[in-house]
């Protein structure tokens, strides 16, 4: 469990895990409305070397990162507005994967057999500018996670 006192500290634990990131990482950011889990997301594309600012994918729902913008592919998806989910299947992840990596939010929309290697956080709101960042590492996390 990681404490983060405020956005800053939010943004500095994605920013280190957007360095370690790699090819076919899929990352699952859960946690209620303003939870903070785009400001994460924001801080691992940081991580990547990503210079500009960062729009939340609600409504484009898959937004890519390519070289040389980024150390590697990443596509930054919200599930958020997903009902069915034979659409997510249209969405074309797995394909992501094969060059990149993959940052979800609400990833509950998704089958859990999908992040079985996955790295999942959990955002949860303990005060005005307080989260508390819990997580489940799958095996492709051994030995890079957790933060430290």
């Amino acid at each position: 469990m990681l404490l983060l006192k405020d956005e800053q500290a939010t943004l500095d634990a994605g920013r280190q895990l957007g360095a370690l990131l790699r090819q076919g990482d899929k990352l699952a950011l859960s946690g209620t409305l303003g939870a903070g889990k785009t400001t994460f997301a924001r801080g691992i594309l940081e991580g990547l070397g990503y210079g500009e600012e960062v729009p939340s994918p609600t409504f484009a729902i898959v937004q890519q990162y390519e070289l040389p913008e980024t150390r590697i592919p990443v596509a930054h998806v919200d599930l958020y507005r997903i009902d069915d989910p034979d659409e997510i299947f249209e969405l074309g992840l797995d394909d992501i994967l094969d060059v990149g990596a993959m940052i979800v939010e609400w990833p509950d929309r998704m089958p859990d057999s999908f992040w079985r290697d996955a790295l999942r956080i959990e955002l949860e709101i303990t005060g005005d500018d307080n989260r508390r960042l819990t997580w489940t590492a799958g095996s492709a996390w051994k030995d890079r996670w957790p933060l430290t």
